[in-house]
């Protein structure tokens, strides 16, 4: 590569940072090489560094093969390497595929086997279930991440149990490490990036039908949205930010891996959250700013002591009612600990839109609501049966329209006629704006379960119950849920000769999916309800209580 420090010549009158995220990472390795763009229990990494270990990987990625367009999937948690690899994807011009570490093997292959992906990024404690799906896939490379490769000798925060130093290591056969791809000063090729045209991630979701779809998000979707929910919070350079949601979630992408690289703020990142280790950090690193779910926030206030460390640098705390909703109550309660700072609901969103379709102004909180349409973002409610516009205060279906638009489903393309019509996405969700335009998300029109915020796809909770021995027949259905917000129920016809046993069939489900997934309880009947072409009513299985 000639120059990796000089984005792709503009148009005249283009504006300048009108660039993918990746040219920004290496604007700030310019502007400010040993500023630290991470921070991991104490160990910086560096814009700089940050920068030259993305190309080193893009580089090794190329070498492999890997080019404009190809999938490679991201398996692993929270860690400085998750955004070395992300970036290092994206400057190549591949596509970043994360799934979900919490994924058992079925969950793995089947999203392998949909990207035809041939190389991944796995880390260390999930080799084995890489290993039991290599050969079913097309995967012909992994990478290996160890969490402790990059932690301090002495860290400055609270580490999580499964957190070790590393002490080096033996690679399984056929694996390499991919913090020894990162280095040596490798540069990628120049690859010219069409922002609009080019899909930069794969986020995979659940709709209304079938098995879980990668929904292709482009740069631009992913740079618009960075912008808004940037200048939504008013982030700086300036700014400590603290990054604890899942980096592989949507939501805890925008916010730990887009915002630190557009605004050249340091981010101070957890491999999990730890209520412990949110108060150390605040307090130690003076963050700023964080994004969190309502139940980190009860979680902290419930922390014995907590009112000892030092919050006063903590200005905003965006919220997300996962499970929890985060009323005023609330965050007077959290103001009496952290007393600089506003907090409100986050937003409304979904990963077909890069999320954060609506922000909550901080001078202007609308309690109950989800805020207003970020800028750019058009809102509607259209009338579910005639598919008509309604008016204010009216319930109806939520329709989305920006430039985080997703470009549609990857190779399903029936899938992306039903979701994206005319430039607008029928989210399926129900919803209603007021006179000032502050939305109000409602409830589902579609099946997809809701657990803790995660999106729950009954048919794929089906299709792996249904592999067990005893089981003949299942249908799944979401049920409220106090501290989850739903949790998934079984209804299960057993098969001759098996006799009903609720709990093993639970503990399997926990073996074989995602804990998320697995359904916290089972029932046993003759027969599913179903329609003469024997569709089963699911909607008469919720009926049951």
């Amino acid at each position: 590569m000639t120059d990796t420090g000089t984005p792709t010549a503009k148009a005249p009158g283009q504006d300048p940072a009108d660039i993918p995220l990746h040219e920004h990472l290496r604007r700030w390795a310019r502007q400010a090489p040993e500023r630290a763009a991470y921070l991991w229990y104490g160990h910086p990494v560096t814009f700089a560094e940050l920068d030259a270990t993305s190309d080193a990987f893009a580089a090794r990625l190329a070498a492999l093969g890997v080019g404009k367009g190809d999938p490679v999937v991201l398996y692993l948690n929270n860690c400085p390497q998750y955004v070395m690899a992300h970036y290092g994807i994206q400057k190549l011009g591949a596509i970043a595929c994360p799934c979900s570490p919490l994924n058992k093997a079925h969950e793995l292959e089947y999203q392998l086997a949909d990207l035809g992906a041939r190389v991944i990024v796995a880390a260390e404690a999930l080799l084995d279930t890489v290993a039991a799906v290599r050969d079913r896939t097309a995967l012909e490379h992994v990478f290996a991440v160890r969490y402790g490769d990059l932690l301090p000798a002495e860290p400055a925060i609270a580490l999580p149990p499964e957190l070790k130093p590393g002490l080096g290591w033996t690679l399984p056969a056929g694996v390499e490490d991919f913090l020894g791809a990162t280095r040596g000063g490798a540069r990628p090729p120049d690859v010219p990036i069409d922002l609009d045209g080019d899909v930069a991630l794969m986020a995979y979701t659940s709709g209304s039908t079938g098995m879980p779809k990668g929904a292709m998000l482009t740069h631009r979707n992913a740079l618009f949205k960075t912008r808004a929910a940037a200048g939504a919070a008013g982030i700086t350079a300036d700014d400590v930010l603290l990054s604890v949601a899942p980096l592989y979630h949507i939501a805890g992408m925008l916010m730990g891996v887009d915002i630190p690289v557009l605004t050249g703020a340091t981010t101070v990142l957890l491999h999990r959250f730890d209520p412990l280790a949110v108060l150390q950090a605040v307090e130690r690193h003076r963050v700023t700013w964080w994004y969190s779910v309502a139940p980190m926030n009860l979680a902290v206030l419930a922390v014995p002591d907590a009112g000892r460390y030092d919050l006063s640098s903590l200005r905003y705390n965006s919220v997300t009612s996962f499970g929890v909703t985060y009323t005023e109550a609330l965050a007077e309660r959290w103001r009496a600990l952290a007393p600089n700072c506003a907090s409100a609901e986050a937003s409304y969103g979904l990963s077909e839109t890069h999320t954060m379709d609506t922000y909550m102004p901080p001078g202007a909180v609308r309690w109950g609501t989800h805020g207003l349409p970020v800028p750019g973002n058009e809102v509607r409610i259209l009338d579910p049966v005639t598919g008509d516009p309604l008016p204010p205060g009216e319930l109806g279906e939520i329709v989305l329209r920006s430039p985080g638009t997703f470009k549609g489903y990857w190779r399903n393309p029936a899938a992306t006629a039903a979701t994206l019509r005319d430039g607008w996405v029928h989210t399926g969700d129900l919803g209603r704006l007021d006179t000032d335009g502050y939305l109000t998300f409602v409830g589902r029109l579609k099946e997809m379960i809701k657990v803790s915020g995660y999106s729950v796809f009954p048919e794929e909770v089906e299709t792996i119950l249904a592999r067990h021995p005893a089981v003949a027949q299942v249908a799944v259905v979401g049920m409220p849920d106090p501290e989850r917000g739903e949790a998934v129920r079984a209804f299960v016809v057993p098969r001759p000769g098996h006799p009903p046993d609720a709990d093993a069939l639970v503990a399997w489900a926990r073996d074989n999916m995602a804990p998320y997934k697995a359904p916290r309880e089972v029932r046993f009947l003759d027969a599913l309800p179903a329609t003469g072409a024997g569709k089963v009513l699911r909607r008469l299985l919720k009926d049951m209580g």
